[in-house]
């Protein structure tokens, strides 16, 4: 017997409750097997990595992968044919999440070892934010976000200075060193040099040999930490004026010394108005 339109309306919107909502028990239920199958997924992938592991189990880490793939696939259909507005899932963050978490097998098929990126279905575990009712979590992310966006065209153009700095500071030490030292041949190995100096990283597979070569790596050492510490301080201070903007200043009395999760002033009782 055929069913109605209403009836299959009905039915979506049972299933929407479920696949999209956590305020139900199987709602609930579905979002944490949902997390048990991907943490599942992830560690098969590791697994495989494994060359003992893949050589004895490899065709049933094959199997494995193809049938979590598979209902990954048809989880994604589901919630693009429950979605009231599937465009708006198909296109939101965890909309894009969940179709990563499926294209990776299928890119393994053309490109030969491109299907252990399937541990980026890890992402998807931040529904776990959602399941256990984080949203606080969610919301202070969201200040990080801003901050990092605000902050970043001082930081981008810092940035651009370095790089500036670093094929300066590399062609000084090719002119320096070369003569005497065969690992600064040329201007791109010496600003790998510098760049791999200049952020402390040192991994001394080019060293200078020359008096005048060491006494610049020693200032450009000393003016690394210098550097490290500019965008940190462009970002914490994007972040202490965000925190500042936040704060909830009572509309009567002016007070802003209030808990985060305070709803009224502690000092008149007036109902506070976030910033």
């Amino acid at each position: 017997m055929k069913m109605t339109q209403e009836e299959i309306e009905q039915k979506k919107k049972k299933l929407y409750s479920i696949v999209f909502k956590t305020d139900t028990r199987a709602g609930f239920r579905f979002d944490l097997a949902l997390l048990y199958i991907i943490l599942f997924s992830v560690l098969v992938a590791i697994l495989d990595s494994v060359p003992i592991f893949h050589e004895r189990f490899q065709l049933i880490f094959s199997v494995l992968e193809w049938l979590i793939t598979a209902f990954f696939a048809f989880e994604y259909a589901l919630r693009i044919y429950i979605s009231p507005v599937k465009r708006k899932y198909i296109f939101s963050l965890y909309g894009v999440i969940d179709l990563l978490a499926i294209l990776p097998s299928f890119i393994g098929l053309f490109i030969q070892g491109s299907n252990y990126l399937v541990v980026i279905r890890a992402i998807r575990l931040l529904r776990i934010f959602r399941i256990l009712q984080l949203t606080h979590f969610i919301r202070e992310s969201s200040h990080l976000i801003t901050a990092i966006r605000k902050s970043l065209n001082k930081i981008v153009i810092f940035i651009f200075f370095v790089m500036i700095l670093v094929v300066i500071l590399g062609s000084i030490m090719y002119v320096v060193e070369a003569p005497y030292n065969e690992s600064f041949s040329d201007i791109p190995k010496s600003i790998y040099w510098a760049i791999v100096t200049i952020t402390t990283v040192g991994y001394g597979d080019i060293t200078p040999v020359t008096f005048l070569g060491q006494l610049i790596s020693a200032i450009i050492m000393l003016l690394g930490y210098a550097f490290i510490a500019v965008p940190t301080g462009i970002f914490s201070s994007e972040m202490i004026r965000q925190s500042k903007k936040l704060k909830t200043v009572c509309p009567k009395c002016r007070n802003s010394d209030h808990d985060k999760d305070a709803k009224f002033c502690k000092l008149c009782g007036t109902k506070l108005v976030e910033n």
